[in-house]
């Protein structure tokens, strides 16, 4: 079955006839990677996600496939050994996806790291996670520094330590492993809204009723288990479940403000101290460069959720005082996002301090929940939990393999011969593509998008007869007829991330977007309206902040 929003029927269709061996609850990538461990062990899989995919706290990460480096101040050493070593995993079965950013970390006097607990931190780091040679840290001077980042604070600096994280498209990301899942048989569905659960004589769970939000009717899936992996989402689920735990979330928000690389010419990453000694991270990236992450709690709507002007002076002040010779201000901010973190709670800790870490929490009616954790140790969480699975919930004789299968497996666009093979994939499709008229961005931009689904995304070009560049309209089409693209900002936010790093594209596309995807989904004037007021108002909450 293609995975698109064109047969959504079918996949409805079969959600309501067939019976599955686990529902998960949740697109983000802690769900697809569930998906994908289990379909990937023989299990008959479903997946519900009430939104868009990756449109929670997935799509609203620092994009970073990071190592927690910070924790090591928390002493949480099996955190980062583990995390760690899984930055490796995900570059290798998805490079086009994720790829290594060298990382600046200055420090001044009388900030969080000085010059010896730089290089103690930054060797554990590379040690506990078994870091490849090439990429191990490096001491530089105070001169090495400021030639790296000419418009750094050079009052109090005293040198600086280069180590290795690996910058992702974390809504892309997810969609590759979504796409992997589907494609070793798991039913998937977004816009697929849990209104509640079923149960048999025993009070254990026996189905799952979903509201399919694109034509309003309630669907009951039978499955004998769910995972809850529904993020920022998870006690509201759990709510929904006669069981009420004891355990509960504690949501941290995070913001990050984008700027245009001529007013912010950073060609390389720093992660630096901020006034309040916190830590955040300046990144490049396609011309832009952007900033976070605040940290603090957060009890409001996690669905929607709007950057504060008080936040953006934050990190405007932050800037300012690691970065004195720019002047930046709100003006110069072109994009911006608001994300929260699903944290445990922990009482009388910070938002900073809160482990990182995941727990799964079982209920008696065979409804776990999976909570905590981070974008990087997504398979690692996926592996726990399907193996609880095999030792208590389903029957071994289901289960093809009883162990993980994903550690050495390509996810969708990463059959290009892992890190070494990328290069010369890069190289050969770079010159395809050129010769086809594209250019050297666009070029890059499509094999970063599409890895080895490039093909299939470029043969689209030939039936183009909109007024839309032929890259934009290649990933349209692809992202229409292999990515269950169902509204607009589907597109435009999660599938190409212009929304946040080019939106003066965004502006100039829209309507012809939006005219596109109407005369192919056979939209009424009305929803076609609707899912414009969506676009807009996504632009607005991108560029205005409230008071």
């Amino acid at each position: 079955m293609s995975f698109s929003n064109l047969r959504r029927a079918e996949t409805t269709s079969k959600l309501a006839n067939e019976t599955f061996d686990i529902v998960i609850v949740g697109g983000g990538i802690t769900g697809a990677g569930i998906a994908l461990d289990a379909a990937t062990r023989g299990l008959k899989v479903a997946l519900l996600e009430m939104n868009d995919f990756a449109s929670g706290t997935s799509s609203r990460s620092t994009k970073l496939v990071h190592g927690g480096l910070r924790y090591l101040k928390q002493f949480e050493i099996k955190e980062v050994a583990q995390l760690g070593r899984e930055r490796a995993v995900v570059y290798e079965n998805g490079p086009h996806v994720t790829t290594p950013e060298r990382m600046l970390l200055p420090f001044h006097k009388g900030g969080t790291f000085g010059r010896v607990l730089t290089n103690i931190a930054l060797t554990m780091y590379d040690n506990l996670a078994q870091v490849k040679r090439s990429e191990r840290k490096v001491m530089i001077s105070k001169n090495a520094v400021v030639e790296k980042v000419p418009f750094i604070k050079e009052k109090g600096l005293k040198g600086g330590g280069v180590y290795v994280e690996y910058r992702t498209d974390d809504a892309r990301l997810t969609l590759e492993v979504m796409k992997k899942a589907a494609e070793k048989g798991a039913t998937i569905l977004n816009y697929a809204q849990v209104t509640g659960f079923e149960y048999d004589t025993k009070k254990k769970v026996n189905g799952v009723r979903f509201l399919d939000k694109a034509i309003q009717k309630e669907i009951t899936v039978r499955t004998n288990v769910v995972v809850n992996a529904s993020g920022p989402w998870v006690d509201k689920l759990r709510h929904l479940d006669y069981v009420k735990g004891k355990k509960h979330l504690q949501l941290s928000k995070g913001v990050h403000i984008v700027f245009d690389q001529e007013k912010f010419p950073l060609k390389q990453a720093v992660y630096f101290d901020t006034h309040d000694k916190r830590m955040v991270f300046a990144i490049p990236r396609d011309g832009k460069t952007y900033v976070g992450t605040t940290d603090d709690f957060y009890d409001g709507d996690a669905e929607d959720m709007h950057v504060l002007q008080s936040e953006v002076d934050y990190l405007l002040k932050a800037i300012a005082d690691m970065f004195p010779h720019l002047t930046l201000d709100e003006a110069d901010v072109e994009s911006s996002w608001a994300g929260v973190r699903p944290l445990i709670f922990e009482e009388g800790k910070d938002p900073s301090e809160i482990s990182r870490k995941d727990e799964i929490w079982e209920a008696e009616s065979n409804i776990l929940t999976i909570a905590g954790g981070k974008l990087t140790g997504y398979r690692k969480m996926a592996e726990t939990i399907v193996d609880l699975l095999y030792k208590k919930y389903i029957p071994k004789k289901k289960f093809d393999h009883a162990t993980c299968q994903t550690k050495q497996l390509p996810i969708s666009g990463g059959d290009v011969g892992g890190s070494k093979g990328f290069a010369a994939f890069k190289e050969i499709w770079m010159q395809k593509l050129q010769a086809l008229s594209f250019t050297k961005d666009e070029a890059s931009t499509l094999i970063a998008t599409f890895g080895s689904n490039i093909e299939t995304a470029i043969s689209y070009i030939d039936y183009n007869d909109t007024n839309l560049p032929n890259a934009l309209y290649a990933k349209l089409m692809y992202s229409i007829h292999h990515e269950m693209v169902l509204h607009p900002i589907d597109f435009m936010y999660r599938r190409t991330g212009d929304l946040l790093f080019n939106i003066a594209e965004v502006k100039r596309y829209k309507d012809e977007i939006i005219d596109v995807m109407a005369k192919l989904f056979v939209w009424s004037d009305d929803v076609k309206l609707l899912y414009t007021k969506e676009v807009d108002a996504a632009i607005e909450n991108a560029e205005s902040f409230r008071a």
